[in-house]
C-alpha cells in the first residue's frame, strides 16, 4: 500500500480485505451476515423481514436489497426523524421498498420490532426479525468461514484491524482465528460503545457460536483473543474526528479507498495512529479489514 510510503515508510506491511467491494447491494460485511441469516430466515418460511438500526444504517439497507432480491417484505423500526429528503441509505431502503417506521430512541428500537412482529403475525404473515446488525451467532458463523476465505487468498496476517460495534463481526473474526489456529490479533475499534460493553457483547455472541462448531463455549472463550479499543469514537456515533477526517483523505488520496465517517474511517485513524507509535514490528503484516459503509458519505 502506498499508504505505508505516506506514514513514512518503516512501519508493518499493510494489507487490506474488501468487504466494501462485495457487489451486492453495496457490499459491507452486513452482506456476509445476512448470507446465513437469511438461509435460516428462508428455512422457517418468513415472507417478511424486520430488523433495525438507525435512519443510515448499513445493516437496514443490506437487508432492504436482500429482501428485495428475495421477493419478501421488509420493515425497518429506525431511530431518529424521517428525513425530509432522503440520502444515501435511507434513500437506498426506500428505492428497493422497504416500509420505515420510526422510534425516537436506540433504547425503544428493539421493543418496536417486536411489536412490528406481532402486528404482522395478526395479519397473517411469518415475519423474521433479525436484530440490530445481524448481530447473532449465525452472522458471525460467517465472518468465522471469512478468515477461511482469507486463508485461500493470504497468508494469515499478524493484526488484523477493523470497526466494531454490535460486536458480530468481530465475534466471527476472534473465533474464525481461534478456530483455525492462527495467533493473529484481532483489534476492534469501537464506533459508539465502551471497550467493556463490545467485550462483553462479542462474548455472548461466541458462546452462542461454539456450539455451532462442536465446541463449548468455556473452550472457544479461552481461546479468543478479543481486544477492543475505544479510543477513537471523540463526540459518539457518526460524529466525526479530526483522526478520522486525516484518515478518509489519507486512505483516499494513497490508495483510492473510501472510509465512512461513522465506522471505517475511526478504524483507519487507529491504524495510523498505531503506525506512527511503533505498536507493530516492521515484518509484521497488518491487515485492514475493511468492512464497507461508504455509501454513508452521501448521506
Amino acid at each position: 500500500m502506498r499508504l505505508r510510503a505516506a506514514l513514512g515508510g518503516d512501519g508493518p506491511r499493510l494489507v487490506v480485505k474488501r468487504d466494501d467491494a462485495i457487489p451486492f447491494g453495496f457490499g459491507g460485511n452486513k452482506v456476509r451476515k445476512l448470507q446465513l441469516v437469511l438461509s435460516q430466515a428462508i428455512a422457517a418460511g418468513a415472507d417478511a423481514l424486520v430488523t433495525t438500526g438507525g435512519v443510515q444504517s448499513n445493516h437496514a439497507r443490506a437487508t432492504a436489497a436482500a429482501a428485495a432480491k428475495l421477493g419478501l417484505a421488509c420493515t425497518i423500526v429506525a431511530n431518529g426523524s424521517p428525513p425530509d429528503r432522503p440520502t444515501a441509505n435511507a434513500l437506498l431502503d426506500a428505492l428497493l421498498g422497504a416500509h420505515l417506521e420510526y422510534v425516537s430512541s436506540r433504547e425503544e428500537r428493539a421493543p418496536a420490532m417486536q411489536r412490528v412482529a406481532e402486528r404482522l403475525r395478526a395479519a397473517g404473515r411469518t415475519p423474521y426479525e433479525i436484530p440490530l446488525g445481524a448481530s447473532t451467532p449465525t452472522g458471525a458463523a460467517a465472518f468465522a468461514r471469512a478468515i477461511g476465505e482469507l486463508l485461500e487468498q493470504t497468508s494469515a496476517p499478524d493484526v488484523i484491524v477493523h470497526a466494531s460495534s454490535s460486536g458480530g463481526t468481530q465475534a466471527g473474526l476472534v473465533a474464525g482465528c481461534a478456530l483455525f489456529g492462527l495467533p493473529t490479533r484481532v483489534i476492534g475499534v469501537s464506533a459508539d460503545d465502551s471497550a467493556a460493553d463490545i467485550g462483553a457483547q462479542v462474548r455472548r455472541i461466541i458462546e452462542g457460536l461454539a456450539p455451532m462448531v462442536g465446541l463449548d463455549a468455556h473452550t472457544l472463550l479461552e481461546r479468543a483473543h478479543l481486544e477492543v479499543d475505544d479510543r477513537f469514537v471523540g463526540a459518539g456515533y457518526g460524529v466525526p474526528t479530526d483522526a478520522s477526517r486525516e484518515a478518509q483523505a489519507l486512505f483516499a488520496r494513497n490508495e483510492a479507498l473510501f472510509v465512512d465517517h461513522t465506522y471505517t474511517a475511526k478504524a483507519a485513524a487507529a491504524i495510523i495512529s498505531y503506525v506512527r507509535e511503533g505498536r507493530f514490528k516492521r515484518d509484521a503484516t497488518v491487515l485492514f479489514w475493511h468492512t464497507g459503509g461508504q455509501v454513508g458519505l452521501f448521506a
